[in-house]
């Protein structure tokens, strides 16, 4: 056993900073917290507080060693003021390089009126009750939801505190609230020129009620929102004080590496240590149902040592289980399987019949690997009386949660210590990894560091669906789709996310997201899903449901627009008549990256756009294609409308980095299963664009002043498409799947590749297609 755990020394406090405290002790403290709980549950949740609930957390300045423990004022408490020093905001939302820490921090500053170096941030603990994103129903980051569902509840709490500490303040004056102001922490008054900081307000503003539905700035008042401001994480990561959950270090803390079965489902057969034991260093060896550890005082022991053991696995079957068999399951499915509706507007069937030529096609994409920069770690600790984890976590309580399961403890006696993240994407919203974690931790009375190596990390993902789209346009006279309908098939995510999965027949609106509403006015949709979920576990991914959905549709309106000799911006303008948010950011879009203008040889420009996440974004790329078949990324242009935009910086560097992760899977990236193992393994057979191959890369923000929109997902969702529509311009072949084939680009083979005007025969069925290949695509 371990005695007291040191908080680590870096700039964003630590959910160890968070303990259990009572009423008294807070009251004898002296500070303010305040808040408002993100859901209606906000009255539950204040039940609780008045009593002992351990549930109910709050700021412990010195960490649980210290015993200077304080409770809340008002449950849910994103603020807490101390009588001196720095204000503490309480997050909702996970920081994993997205600058959320920074942008939530904004929303409460903007109407506390304090400026951001005047607070410390500090990650919520778990608490569904107190911290469920309203979005999400859930304590959760993804999904691009965090400043959409914290942009009213947070800037409500900042208000609510400010107006308390004001009254407080003219209450001690014995002046009318509205000769009082705050600025920068203080209350302020104008008729005595006197003022106050907050801090010396705190005692008196305990017993004030807390006020409702106060008015919040508009737009012309920000102080803070829209300007583009340095991240309160930035200072410890420079300096290298910032720690991720990789980073944890507690005492008396060993490490463990392990070896998973290399096929889903499998079991471990049988054990032989050739000398992992004797490796320097090296303390224990552990197995649980599926996994070996080698635990030891460093990963390099550890490491070692688990050379040293001859593992024998039973793959329970899944050797049989490898890509084509998914792909033939996939399509076997989409021709005979019985669809799930996702949206139907008009009469499809008979607009199809009616219209004046037909496109189709079959679509294809892979499953996909999240491939952060940190790969899966966390450290357990479990005790008598309960279990402490150190881990970088999208979902607190879905840690928390699955601890609480495989110990057979109450959640309460589980606490969490969630860390920066190095990357989630999705992966860390699920909680296997940690499952697997306290499995191994159980069985020794050492806090234990259970580290994947990177091969390890990619193995065994939890992967992006594969997906297989049958998809159809009617056109009328004017060559404008009047018609549309799209068979999506492949697996449910939150069918595999959710304890009791999803009952059979029920749709998963993931699945369909981005196709089912699309940008564009299109008097008839039919969108259909055929749920086959595959023999390995699938998770959601950067972009979601509508990275899959939109690389489909713009990349099929692409194929429309060739099919009838139509510019491709022009042609999807000429469907945004009743979409002005849309139709300005791809004519800006186009206009900014100079549409039409000449190119060298087969050099091309290709265009997507899409409303997802509450988000506008247009994206062109600009690529050449070299006769072995290479794509050379020359430019990139992205112009967004995100509605009110907190922090501009977030933004373009969030599009930035959503378009490079989209275009490295487009470009390189499919996970492949060959006799049940993921083939892939590292960096080299699943790798990112580097340095040297980013273009220039220009990101436009228009103005607005709607609700924020997301934008962490939306660059992502957009690449592949803008780039495959590129590769056609400048080569007039159309890849189907993706990632991308340079085979099929190779100057050698292109005149026997290019497709064909796809509008001049009607009536072919999907079934006549060459698909697969880059001929076919005319109906």
């Amino acid at each position: 056993m371990h005695g007291p755990i040191g908080r680590p020394a870096y700039g964003v406090l630590e959910p160890e900073d968070l303990s259990v405290a009572s009423r008294r002790r807070f009251l004898k403290a002296g500070t303010f917290m305040f808040g408002f709980a993100v859901l209606a549950r906000a009255g539950k949740a204040a039940a609780q507080s008045q009593g002992e609930e351990p549930s109910l957390r709050a700021i412990t300045p010195g960490g649980p060693e210290s015993g200077a423990a304080f409770d809340g004022f008002a449950p849910g408490g994103f603020i807490r003021i101390p009588p001196e020093g720095k204000i503490t905001f309480i997050i909702p939302s996970t920081e994993m390089g997205q600058g959320i820490y920074t942008g939530e921090a904004m929303l409460l500053a903007e109407e506390l009126e304090v400026t951001l170096e005047q607070v410390e941030v500090v990650p919520a603990p778990p608490n569904e009750l107190l911290y469920s994103q309203p979005i999400l129903k859930s304590q959760a980051t993804g999904g691009s939801t965090s400043t959409r569902g914290a942009w009213g509840p947070l800037r409500q709490a900042g208000a609510a505190a400010r107006t308390m500490l004001i009254a407080a303040a003219a209450q001690r004056w014995n002046v009318a609230p509205d000769t009082c102001f705050a600025d920068q922490g203080r209350v302020y008054c104008r008729a005595n020129g006197q003022s106050l900081p907050y801090g010396a307000l705190v005692q008196a503003v305990r017993n004030q009620p807390v006020p409702k539905n106060v008015p919040l700035k508009q737009s012309g008042q920000f102080k803070l929102i829209g300007r583009s401001l340095q991240r309160v994480d930035t200072p410890s990561k420079v300096n290298g004080t910032a720690v991720f959950g990789i980073d944890v270090k507690v005492p008396d803390m060993k490490v463990a590496v392990m070896e998973i079965c290399p096929a889903q489902g499998g079991r471990l057969r049988s054990m032989e240590d050739r000398g992992a034991r004797s490796v320097p260093g090296v303390v224990d060896v552990l197995r649980i149902d599926n996994a070996v550890a080698v635990v030891a005082d460093h990963f390099w022991a550890a490491k070692k040592g688990l050379e040293q053991l001859e593992l024998r696995w039973d793959f329970a079957g899944h050797e049989k289980v490898s890509s084509e068999r998914i792909l033939a399951d996939l399509k076997h499915a989409s021709e005979n399987g019985k669809p799930i509706l996702g949206r139907e507007l008009g009469d499809a069937d008979k607009a199809m019949d009616d219209a004046h030529s037909r496109v189709e096609a079959v679509y294809e994409l892979p499953f996909l690997a999240h491939a952060t920069m940190e790969p899966m770690n966390t450290t357990v600790h479990v005790r008598p009386d309960g279990c402490d984890i150190w881990v970088g976590t999208q979902a607190p309580t879905a840690v928390q949660g699955a601890a609480a399961k495989v110990l057979g403890i109450p959640p309460e006696r589980v606490m969490v210590h969630n860390h920066l993240i190095g990357g989630g994407f999705g992966r860390r919203l699920v909680a296997e990894s940690v499952t697997q974690a306290v499995q191994f931790a159980r069985q020794v009375p050492y806090p234990l560091k259970v580290v994947q190596t990177r091969e390890q990390d990619i193995r065994h993902d939890l992967f992006r669906p594969a997906y297989y789209d049958r998809i159809a346009a009617g056109l009328g006279p004017d060559g404008l789709v009047k018609v549309m309908t799209d068979r999506i098939t492949g697996g449910s995510v939150l069918g595999s996310y959710l304890p009791t999965g999803l009952p059979d027949g029920t749709l998963d609106t993931d699945a369909v997201e981005g196709a089912d509403r699309t940008p564009y006015s299109i008097p008839a949709v039919r969108v259909d899903w055929i749920r086959r979920d595959p023999p390995i576990k699938v998770n959601w991914w950067r972009g979601v449901g509508p990275a899959h959905n939109v690389h489909v549709v713009e990349s099929f309106l692409d194929e429309c627009a060739h099919s009838v000799g139509r510019d491709p911006v022009e042609y999807r303008l000429a469907m945004l008549k009743d979409n002005p948010r849309s139709h300005r950011v791809l004519e800006m879009a186009a206009r900014r990256a100079g549409w039409g203008k000449p190119l060298p040889p087969r050099t091309g420009r290709g265009v997507s756009l899409h409303d997802s996440f509450g988000s506008h974004l247009a994206l062109v790329c600009e690529a050449h294609v070299t006769p072995a078949g290479e794509v050379r990324l020359r430019r990139l242009v992205a112009v967004i409308d995100c509605g009110q935009v907190v922090n501009p910086n977030s933004v373009q560097a969030q599009i930035e980095g959503g378009v490079l992760f989209g275009l490295s899977a487009a470009l390189y990236n499919a996970i492949t299963i060959k006799e049940g193992q993921v083939e892939q393994s590292n960096f080299n057979d699943y790798r990112q664009l580097r340095i040297n191959e980013t273009p220039p890369f220009e990101v436009h923000i228009v103005q607005s002043t709607d609700d924020p929109g997301g934008v962490g997902e939306a660059g992502t969702v957009s690449a592949a498409p803008a780039l495959a529509n590129a590769i056609f311009a400048a080569t007039g072949i159309r890849l189907r799947r993706l990632p991308i084939d340079r085979a099929a680009l190779m100057e050698k083979d292109a005149h026997k590749r290019v497709i064909a005007p796809p509008a001049v025969a009607l009536g072919l069925g999907a079934a006549a297609l060459a698909w697969g290949s880059d001929t076919g695509g005319a109906a």
